[in-house]
């Protein structure tokens, strides 16, 4: 069946709940395995190089999801065709991704929250031929923008954005970019490399690009995209950790298998440590550029067990969570997840490496820290991080903050704080709409 992108509109599932959500707490100790979806940072790398490539591609187990249903219509506007096909995945269908001769223009792309979908997109719409508008919801336009059109307008691309350096803007394409050499400071986000990197195998004579900040957040995340593009002929060479040398040469068409999102495990294998017992999640890879895979090591650190056995890792609970001391540099997206665990622990936590996150769906270091204070608890903003202080906590709201990593944080919490109520588990739809849904089954395993 040959659908208009991912779904009929820019929607999440429809099994994906909206509007409050009372936070159940644990029975007592787990003895759960939750099998999650597939990864968003995979999926919509994917659909962008099959976007580009030589000829159709399938993906394999994709997430669907809120962010890569976006993904999926921004391509259709360009021209791209993608169908469903049946798979194996219990989340839903295979895509195949057959890309045009040629990307079109004339066309809106709203990318809504996610932000892969504007940085990746973007140098995509030099490539079309006749002009595109980008947009994103109205909680989302405050997300950094300025980075990558000041890049698409050294590589020469038209860019009208009213002299705002953000979103909205309209790119004025003529169906090629030349590429060369070129310098971004990508301090406030890596998908601005990312996004340059997926594009450059059809610009005209590759990219050389250099960052140039001080700090590059989220280095897990370059090393994957570097990783999609080599699965499909695209070697890039780096002469220094921050160079990146792309050449000119179409990705190839082929098939994908999408891992497990570890980074949406979390949650889950923490549970374990905040309720007792133990949950096991299927189908970790061996190796994986995922930021999550980082989680065996750093749950270890606050004192879990962490086994594996025939592909699958296991998070047991002990006496104690410790309080300590992280720099999450590479793995910001885990943070509210530890913060979290942090206020269970037995002494305070700080985690620094991760200002850049509060201009994520929202400044998610003052979202921490009000919804921890909303019931009771203590955290200081940091100017590059944020300490927890351990406390008792008692029922409240929780505020999502239109933010899926709030309200999965805030699930987290309620397994050992009676009362805890989230205000929008809605949110979660923008990488795994099946939270709730999955959350309530972890608790129900015997």
């Amino acid at each position: 069946m040959t659908t208009r992108g991912y779904s009929p509109t820019s929607t999440a599932p429809a099994d994906a709940p909206r509007g409050q959500f009372d936070a159940p707490t644990a029975p007592g100790p787990l003895a759960a395995t939750v099998t999650v979806p597939g990864s968003k940072s995979l999926t919509n790398r994917e659909l962008i190089l099959a976007a580009l490539a030589d000829g159709p591609s399938r993906i394999e187990a994709p997430l669907h999801s809120a962010d890569s249903y976006r993904m999926g219509d921004a391509l259709r506007a360009l021209g791209v065709t993608i169908e469903r096909v049946p798979g194996s995945s219990p989340f839903g269908e295979d895509v195949e991704v057959t890309p045009p001769r040629a990307l079109t223009g004339g066309c809106e792309v709203d990318s809504g929250q996610a932000g892969t979908v504007m940085r990746f997109v973007a140098p995509l719409l030099g490539l079309a031929e006749g002009d595109v508008r980008m947009t994103a919801d109205a909680t989302a336009l405050h997300r950094p923008m300025g980075a990558m059109i000041k890049a698409l307008r050294d590589l020469g691309i038209d860019i009208d954005d009213g002299g705002s350096w953000s979103l909205p803007f309209t790119v004025h394409g003529h169906g090629h970019i030349r590429g060369g050499e070129l310098e971004i400071d990508a301090s406030e986000s890596s998908q601005f490399v990312s996004g340059l990197l997926l594009a450059a195998p059809r610009f005209d004579v590759g990219l050389h690009l250099k960052h140039t900040g001080r700090t590059l957040p989220s280095l897990p995340h370059i090393e994957m995209t570097l990783e999609t593009l080599a699965h499909r002929g695209v070697h890039v060479e780096r002469p220094s950790a921050h160079e990146w040398i792309v050449p000119a040469s179409p990705p190839r068409g082929k098939t994908i298998h999408i891992e497990p999102d570890l980074s949406n495990a979390a949650p889950f294998l923490a549970a374990a440590m905040v309720a007792g017992g133990s949950v096991t999640i299927p189908a970790w890879p061996a190796h994986s550029t995922q930021p999550g895979s980082q989680l065996t090591e750093i749950l270890s650190l606050l004192g879990a067990r962490v086994t594996r056995r025939g592909g699958a890792v296991t998070v047991t609970g002990g006496k104690t969570i410790h309080g300590v001391d992280l720099d999450l540099s590479a793995v910001s997206e885990l943070t509210p997840t530890l913060v979290g665990l942090a206020a269970f622990a037995d002494g305070p936590s700080t985690f620094t490496g991760i200002g850049h996150i509060r201009r994520h769906e929202t400044d998610r270091i003052a979202a921490l820290a009000a919804n921890l204070a909303a019931l009771g608890g203590h955290a200081e903003e940091l100017p590059d991080g944020i300490r927890v202080h351990p406390a008792p906590l008692t029922g409240g709201t929780w505020r999502a903050f239109h933010d899926h990593r709030m309200a999965t944080t805030g699930a987290l919490v309620g397994l050992a704080v009676p009362g805890v109520v989230i205000d929008d588990i809605g949110t979660t739809a923008k990488t795994m709409p099946q939270f709730a849904g999955l959350w309530q089954h972890m608790l129900a395993a015997d």
